[in-house]
């Protein structure tokens, strides 16, 4: 691409978006238009030099604004949080089925060249996904079909989508399935957070009061793999380039598999403060275990995600420390 070409991301008001945005920006392309339906005060990073709209691209003459002109679109809007959020949101997370039906139709009329959608390691089939020792899921294992209910299954609908507009109408659509984005900037209090953020920030809480309790959702032993946001910029940028991936779902995440608590063990480690952990069984937990099988991307790229947790943790309690600081101060903050 030329870098003067118009780059679309919506989503851009978000963790992943606007992160993505930045990444492009660091690259040396001049015509970015981040697109988000929140209040631009709200947004979690505004980058300097890009265009900021502030669109809902469920509707669809929104996302005719969102893509003119546009060379590229990176999809990555959707009502979305951690696990407490989709178990009790389940027909928000369905209707982000909107964003993806309106953007990609759009997108095709515009004449976009290439169209990026996130999808998410929740459309595999649960079934697989029951103990805590899973074995890694690999991309053939979206089906059958089993996804996790209402944001999963809007994934999966939605990667159905992009892999009909290339085979009817030959558009040029790249999937890739997030496992677990985690890193500065990202939502870390209010109940969207992923647990990464939210164990960060739960362990500077207890130190800052004095109070060393923590409860946990579940016993502990579920097991997930994150991936530091850096690896999944750098990704999305690999996936969207390699044309033997158009229209075929490929994971994007760490396969360095964790439990919870080995995952609150790293927090503690950066922050050198010990915890009193406390198990709420009856909690949203979500799946028992998940873990990204890197085989095929190491295959198609040559590459896979590689940040080591301790690396990433370690930056985003820092983060988020500060962000923890700050409120206190009364200032601003991502929430």
């Amino acid at each position: 691409m030329n870098k003067d070409e118009v780059i679309v991301v919506t989503g851009a008001g978000g963790f992943i978006g606007g992160s993505l945005i930045r990444y492009f920006k660091e690259k040396g392309f001049t015509n970015l238009r981040a697109v988000d339906k929140k209040p631009l005060y709200e947004w979690y990073q505004v980058v300097e030099g890009a265009e900021s709209l502030c669109l809902d691209v469920s509707e669809y003459q929104n996302c005719v604004r969102a893509v003119e002109n546009a060379k590229e679109v990176y999809n990555l809007a959707a009502d979305m949080g951690g696990m407490g959020f989709i178990e009790k949101n389940r027909v928000e997370c369905l209707r982000s089925i909107l964003i993806n039906t309106n953007m990609i139709e759009a997108a095709y009329n515009a004449g976009v060249d290439r169209y990026f959608f996130s999808s998410s390691a929740c459309a595999y089939n649960t079934d697989l996904q029951k103990t805590p020792d899973v074995i890694a899921l690999k991309e053939a294992d979206a089906y059958p079909a089993m996804a996790e209910r209402g944001y999963g299954w809007e994934k999966l609908v939605s990667e159905m989508f992009c892999e009909e507009y290339a085979a009817e109408r030959g558009m040029k659509t790249f999937i890739a399935r997030f496992h677990n984005v985690y890193g500065p900037f990202g939502t870390w209090d209010g109940g969207r957070e992923k647990a990464p953020a939210a164990m960060c920030r739960k362990v500077i809480s207890a130190q800052d009061s004095g109070n060393p309790a923590m409860e946990i959702w579940g016993d502990g032993s579920q097991t997930r793999s994150y991936m530091y946001i850096d690896d999944c910029t750098k990704g999305i940028d690999m996936i969207m380039h390699c044309d033997e991936l158009i229209a075929t779902p490929i994971n994007l995440g760490s396969s360095e598999l964790v439990s919870v608590n080995e995952l609150v063990d790293n927090v503690e480690k950066v922050a050198d403060y010990k915890v009193e952990r406390s198990y709420d069984l009856d909690a949203p937990k979500g799946v028992a275990g998940r873990n990204s099988d890197n085989t095929f991307i190491k295959k198609m790229l040559n590459w896979e995600p590689s940040t080591p947790l301790a690396e990433g943790i370690a930056k985003t309690y820092k983060w988020i420390s500060q962000q923890y600081s700050d409120r206190k101060a009364g200032k601003r903050t991502v929430s």
